[in-house]
């Protein structure tokens, strides 16, 4: 992607002279770095940065003056930048030939790894400005694995019907590591339950969702409509491993109810402890199917209260992008109706 920027008329000498300020600041800060020991193996990057792209249009045109018309820099101001940075790597680059100039072997060794670098920077930056257009940028977006089946995928529905090019990058897991994803910056946004109380994250609570008591057919209590927690005290459950949401809020409730729970199996997905239920391994407590399953009952807890609330979870203070801004707006209208 190529932009064209729109510069305001002035005339060129004033042009000229900001642009040899700045190449004299570059350089000045350059040869401060070096004269401060900033020039070794480790601060190379710092020292070279400013440079790299005015070597590259010199080789390019092997003419220095046609080099600082394309850069927009007086060509002594140019010449004094290349000649410095030959004296920083203590290697010749450039042979002189009069008015114009031709690459050292040292110089065309230097200019590949140059020409790659700065190529690396412009689809670097390409993909941000890529990523932050409002109509075609990209989203990336956390969610439960319990909020897959059928949440998510409407809520995109919906959302990309007025922002038909938005991209996504989706990650399912579990809430304790979409939240350090979130942290680390490789998420903008991830619905999450229970939802988490730490001072670097926003969090805005969307819904809340009713937890069942999933027994096997045939159990004594699947004749039952409502069950009060405490009588499943002597029960083996299964549930998710520790560390997931949905684990948490079943040890907080049947500590609630007044017992621990005895674990048969600790797994990583909920229809899977639904298919083990059925199987007659235990019992759990679960989010509704996303269709009904064979083989096991679902009771309504009518003691201690089992719901999870589910929110929307970001970064304090970190700026969203117009595809993110979007999106999470979206996300908060849905505030009562995010599982309809």
């Amino acid at each position: 992607m190529h932009e064209i920027e729109i510069i305001v008329p002035m005339q060129h000498e004033h042009r000229s002279e900001r642009g040899a300020s700045s190449l004299r600041k570059e350089n000045d800060i350059a040869a401060t770095n070096i004269r401060q020991g900033k020039g070794d193996g480790r601060d190379w990057s710092a020292v070279l940065a400013p440079r790299l792209a005015q070597f590259a249009a010199v080789a390019r045109h092997e003419h220095i003056t046609r080099a600082a018309q394309e850069l927009g820099v007086p060509q002594s101001s140019l010449s004094r930048a290349i000649v410095r940075l030959e004296e920083d790597l203590g290697v010749t680059l450039l042979a002189r030939h009069g008015r114009t100039v031709s690459l050292t072997p040292a110089g065309r060794m230097f200019l590949g790894s140059v020409e790659r670098a700065l190529d690396g920077v412009e689809r670097a930056a390409e993909t941000v400005r890529a990523d932050a257009d409002p109509s075609t940028g990209r989203v990336a977006f956390g969610f439960l694995h319990t909020l897959g089946p059928e949440t998510v995928p409407g809520l995109l529905r919906e959302f990309r019907a007025d922002h038909p090019g938005v991209r996504f990058q989706l990650v399912q897991n579990y809430g304790e590591a979409m939240l350090e994803r979130l942290r680390a910056g490789e998420l903008d946004l991830c619905l999450t339950a229970p939802l988490p109380d730490a001072p670097d994250l926003v969090v805005r609570r969307l819904d809340e969702q009713r937890l069942r008591l999933v027994v096997p057919e045939g159990h004594r209590l699947a004749g039952r409509r409502r069950v009060r927690l405490a009588e499943t005290a002597e029960e083996w459950f299964v549930t998710l491993e520790a560390g997931y949401g949905l684990r948490r809020i079943t040890d907080r409730l049947c500590a609630e109810a007044g017992f621990t729970p005895k674990i048969a199996f600790e797994g990583e997905e909920a229809e899977t402890l639904r298919g083990l239920v059925a199987a007659g391994l235990g019992v759990a407590l679960l989010p509704p199917p996303p269709v009904p399953r064979p083989g096991v009952v679902e009771l309504t807890v009518s003691g201690p209260r089992a719901v999870r609330e589910i929110g929307v979870a970001w970064l304090d203070g970190h700026p969203d992008t117009a595809p993110v801004a979007a999106f999470k707006r979206f996300l908060l209208g849905r505030r009562g109706r995010l599982l309809a």
